[in-house]
């Protein structure tokens, strides 16, 4: 990711898939924008505030700016975190550079 992207969006969300069906949707009062995979490939609809999806297995990483407005996450049968054990992890980093993948 180029340092000026960095410089812009530089806050992470990371979302950690437990291996059961989940919906997510993030909203941000700034941009947000999806990291290192395709919106298409992975059916995640990514607009200038928010991002939403769904995520079984495997991680998703949103990169944004400004503050966390909003984050919904539910499992398959609609249990919201943190009532369901299922629902994926979430973390968010504030201020974090991205990381060189060492190429």
């Amino acid at each position: 990711m180029p340092a000026e992207t960095d410089e812009t969006l530089p806050n992470l969300i990371t979302i950690v898939g437990r291996g059961v069906p989940s919906a997510y949707e993030i909203t941000v009062d700034g941009d947000i924008e999806l990291v290192g995979a395709d919106p298409l490939e992975e059916a995640t609809v990514v607009t200038d505030h928010a991002a939403e999806g769904a995520i079984e297995t495997g991680v998703m990483r949103f990169r944004f700016s400004g503050q966390m407005a909003n984050i919904h996450i539910v499992d398959w049968n609609g249990v919201p975190a943190p009532k369901s054990p299922s629902t994926p992890e979430v973390h968010i980093d504030h201020g974090i550079p991205a990381q060189s993948d060492g190429s």
